[in-house]
């Protein structure tokens, strides 16, 4: 169910190209031997009609595991929700062989390498844009984008060569981009959750778009 590592879509787990992230990725590996410590690797369905992009993998999430959002706080959420609209099979146990898998949907990240305190540079986003270009161009029936904040969305838009002026982001909001549709939420992390920034009905009102929106297609 995941994409192949080395691939146009998929970079290898040791990719050498963000020397900040390298580093970081290093130093995490010394401290913390028995994680993952790589790029980490789309989840999900290669024939998905929806893809999910957050910004970039959690240090005690996703680089420990080497699965997107497993094993923190925001994918308890989004994968819960995944799983209240259909998009999911099984039982999430926050960990990359608890047998929970994605259907008509995959999980990718704008920045595959776990950043320091959370925050990629724009020229590591801009790097990284070939795999999420590439993993966009790989999934034949895509038809909706759900971006995870702001950095993911104009990653997006940016893969495609759309005009981010065009579309500017805003929680729950819905981008026509030809034969794709875009939809905007703020990040499920923890600060936005526990602040109220980002509520499970506010999350859960976008997907009930997303799921009326395939369904309708």
């Amino acid at each position: 169910m995941n994409g192949a590592p080395g691939s146009l879509a998929e970079p290898r787990s040791d990719c050498p190209l963000c020397p900040r992230l390298v580093a970081f990725r290093a130093e995490s590996a010394r401290a913390n031997p028995g994680w993952f410590n790589g790029a980490v690797p789309s989840f999900g369905d290669r024939e998905g009609r929806l893809l999910v992009v957050g910004l970039a993998p959690g240090l005690k999430g996703a680089n420990r595991t080497g699965r997107p959002f497993t094993g923190d706080v925001a994918g308890e959420l989004l994968y819960g929700t995944l799983a209240a609209h259909g998009f999911a099979r099984g039982t999430y146990a926050a960990r990359p062989d608890d047998g929970f898998t994605l259907t008509d949907a995959m999980i990718t990240n704008a920045v595959r390498c776990v950043p320091p305190a959370n925050k990629p540079t724009p020229e590591e986003a801009a790097t990284c844009r070939r795999f999420l270009s590439a993993r966009l161009a790989a999934l034949p029936r895509l038809r909706v984008i759900l971006a995870l904040g702001r950095i993911a969305h104009e990653s997006v838009l940016r893969a495609l060569d759309m005009p981010v002026r065009e579309a500017p982001f805003a929680h729950g909001a819905r981008h026509e981009l030809g034969r794709r549709v875009l939809y905007d939420s703020y990040h499920c992390s923890r600060y936005n959750t526990q602040t109220g920034r980002l509520t499970p009905a506010m999350f859960d009102a976008v997907f009930t778009a997303i799921r009326a929106e395939l369904d309708a297609a």
